[in-house]
């Protein structure tokens, strides 16, 4: 449903982010990482200075030996500046529903992580946080079509053969009671990450936000609440 693919975010501001403890606090941060089990593991790491329009200092593609956090950190200890941004990429597993079946399936979906000094980019670390995750599409979290919810109901006609299928599909009151629970277990996950991250590290200030709602915390809230 290529037409409602706006992504969502995660940014998590720490309470300080010194240069001396970039790794420490990446390290911990990716310690916290729920990895697919199927595809566990960081399958790629990129260093920039300065800011995002220069190339990387150092790029590695790390699908053949998936690394964990530790080998992320060695990596990257020789790049260690306070005007850096890291960026890894990996996989977790989320529900996602096959508009074909009619079921929904859990699937590997990609995790993309950054981490900026706090003199990266002219202090970009300010709007977007220490770490910001794009967390894929936001309708994993928040359902296609505004069906879930405490006032559920398509908000817009159909705008593709697929989404038509889908609206068809989610017509049966079983499939969607099937579909609101899937959808409320990725949230839960994402919760629940987001729970181990504030334990793990010395956070001031989490948000979660995305592309297309307002405000994406309230819809995840209300999505959990319906009955």
């Amino acid at each position: 449903m290529a037409a409602m693919a706006n992504h969502s975010y995660l940014s998590v501001w720490c309470k300080d982010f010194p240069e001396d403890l970039i790794l420490e606090r990446l390290g911990a941060f990716l310690e916290a990482v729920p990895f697919s089990t199927s595809r566990p593991g960081f399958t790629y790491l990129a260093i920039r200075a300065v800011d995002a329009t220069e190339s990387p200092i150092l790029e590695q593609d790390l699908r053949a030996v998936p690394h964990d956090a530790a080998g992320i950190v060695e990596i990257a200890r020789d790049q260690v500046h306070s005007d850096c941004s890291y960026e890894v990429g990996c996989h977790w597993d989320l529900a996602v529903f096959d508009a074909v079946t009619g079921k929904s399936k859990v699937e590997p979906q990609p995790l993309e992580i950054l981490c900026r000094g706090e003199d990266y980019d002219g202090g970009f670390w300010r709007e977007s946080g220490h770490f910001e995750v794009n967390l894929g599409f936001e309708h994993l979290y928040t359902g296609h079509a505004g069906l879930l919810g405490i006032r559920p109901g398509p908000k817009t006609p159909a705008q593709s053969p697929e989404e038509a299928r889908f609206l068809e599909a989610m017509a049966w009151p079983e499939n969607l009671a099937k579909y609101q629970e899937k959808t409320r277990e990725n949230i839960r996950k994402l919760l629940d990450w987001m729970r181990r991250i504030e334990s793990s590290l010395p956070v001031e200030k989490v948000r979660l936000w995305s592309e297309g709602e307002e405000n994406f915390e309230a819809r995840l809230d209300e999505i959990v609440a319906a009955r």
